[in-house]
């Protein structure tokens, strides 16, 4: 298909779709069959000078917004999503190639779920009550929005990593910049036709681009905020640069969870929950379940139960339902996960998969590798596909300081029946989360976030409302 031919994206900016301003274009590929289908704007400093100032003109009116109002905001764009869902999942299916059903299933609802926990959590936009601290003065807190918020959503989780930027934003009374991945464009411009047509104009901009066109937005001087969801590599950039005029930052990266499984946790069931938190979405999820923790006692048996599952895992194109996972996002992540693989040192096993899925697309094969050892490059560093790894260990102690080990420090897990190791382990673990005899799941009630290398700064919850508020402190004399 030639360009001419390919659909065309476009940006969002005040209120209008618009293409970048020198007309520069990228080609967006479909990873389940590695042929592009659009283009989308390549944008450079005349188009974020624009999103910017569209944004910053916005953000007076909308701050003054009262919560109630901008609550009704938000649920008519939860409304909207839901409306048009079927189209949601149309354009993330061609941005990501992941199972159409899966979708459906797996992130509409939670979206749109999330969506209205912000819109109720507009309302909690609230400072401590006042009080006398000093005689004949009374002090206020006000918990404020930011301001202008530049954000920079994934390819792993197009669609749903930018819920989670905007919907807090905007609930706080924030306005928005919002860039996709350039290689998942796709939905996020959806998203723009869907909220663009219900908030004021300039409230939400949406910019295109590749790393450039991030930075760009980093470094201008309108923002007050950086959100990122991304690699450490990409987070330290955004840290670096936001230092320069002293930005916020909230940054979301890397993980590398270790699941600890002990002799007495129901090993059918650890494999069977662990393969899932471990295959699902390509693991490329960074609370994916890919480092496992087993004593020795039951190690083989677990890597017998592992491996069976994950011969039995198929990847596939989108439409069969049949199918756990679809492709890997891009050329680039097949030659990083593939990469792995092939320098695995000699005392490692392959017990399953370890290989690429024909020859159209980027798919990978469910794999399991065990015989690991602790420095070794697969355990201390983020796959980010389909791969799952084994080490065995002899005590408590050796699990904490294997799990611990890693430079990461995002989710992870344990599997037992024994309460108070449980909850021993939950202290000890150095993980944003700890899943007890499950792996994965989220609710818009709790913080998502990390330590360490996975950066700082919560989302979901009220905590992640918070991270998009500033706190002012107003003290009156009580003698005026």
């Amino acid at each position: 298909m030639s360009t001419s031919e390919l659909r065309r994206l476009r940006n969002y900016i005040d209120g209008e779709f618009r293409d970048a301003a020198d007309g520069r274009t990228t080609e967006v590929v479909n990873p389940a069959t590695g042929e592009a289908y659009a283009t989308a704007p390549l944008s450079g400093q005349a188009d974020i000078d624009a999103a910017m100032a569209a944004a910053d003109a916005a953000f007076p009116a909308w701050r003054d917004l009262t919560p109630g109002e901008r609550q009704r905001y938000l649920l008519k764009i939860a409304d909207a999503f839901e409306e048009r869902a079927e189209e949601l999942i149309a354009a993330e299916v061609e941005n990501t190639g992941k199972p159409i059903g899966l979708t459906r299933s797996e992130e509409i609802p939670p979206m749109v779920d999330q969506i209205r926990f912000f819109a109720g959590a507009a309302r909690m936009l609230e400072g401590r009550s006042a009080g006398e601290y000093m005689e004949g003065l009374t002090s206020i807190i006000r918990r404020e929005p930011i301001g202008v918020c530049a954000q920079v959503a994934p390819w792993n989780y197009p669609m749903m990593m930018a819920v989670w930027k905007f919907a807090p934003a905007l609930a706080a009374g924030n306005t928005v910049v919002l860039k996709p991945s350039d290689t998942t464009p796709a939905s996020t411009v959806l998203f723009a036709e869907i909220i663009g047509s219900i908030v004021p104009k300039g409230v939400f901009n949406v910019v295109c681009g590749d790393r450039d066109t991030g930075r760009l937005m980093v470094e201008h001087p309108t923002p007050a905020m950086a959100s990122i969801t991304g690699s450490v590599r990409a987070g330290m950039a955004v840290a670096e640069s936001a230092s320069k005029d002293l930005k916020r930052v909230h940054l979301e990266l890397g993980g590398k969870a270790p699941v600890v499984v002990f002799e007495d946790a129901d090993i059918a069931k650890a494999a069977e929950g662990i393969a899932e938190a471990g295959y699902f979405n390509a693991g490329q999820d960074c609370t994916a379940a890919t480092r496992v923790l087993v004593h020795e006692s039951v190690h083989d048996e677990f890597v017998t139960a592992l491996a069976k599952i994950a011969a039995e895992t198929m990847t596939g194109q989108p439409d069969d339902e049949d199918v756990l996972y679809g492709p890997l996002n891009n050329p680039n992540q097949l030659k990083q996960v593939s990469g792995f693989i092939e320098r695995l040192p000699a005392h490692a096993k392959v017990e399953a998969g370890g290989h690429r899925v024909g020859d159209k697309g980027y798919f990978y094969a469910a794999t399991v590798v065990s015989g690991l050892k602790q420095d070794d490059e697969i355990i201390q560093n983020e796959v980010f596909g389909p791969v799952i790894t084994v080490q065995s260990f002899t005590d408590e102690e050796q699990a904490v300081s294997y799990a611990n080990g890693v430079d990461y420090a995002l989710a992870s897990s344990v599997w037992t029946k024994d309460h108070g190791r449980a909850m021993r382990m939950s202290k000890v673990l150095d993980f944003g989360c700890v899943w007890i005899n499950t792996h994965i799941p989220l609710v818009a009630e709790m913080p998502h976030g990390g330590f360490k290398k996975s950066g700082y700064g919560k989302d979901l919850s009220g905590y992640g409302f918070e991270d998009y508020t500033r706190i002012k402190h107003v003290m009156t004399s009580l003698d005026a």
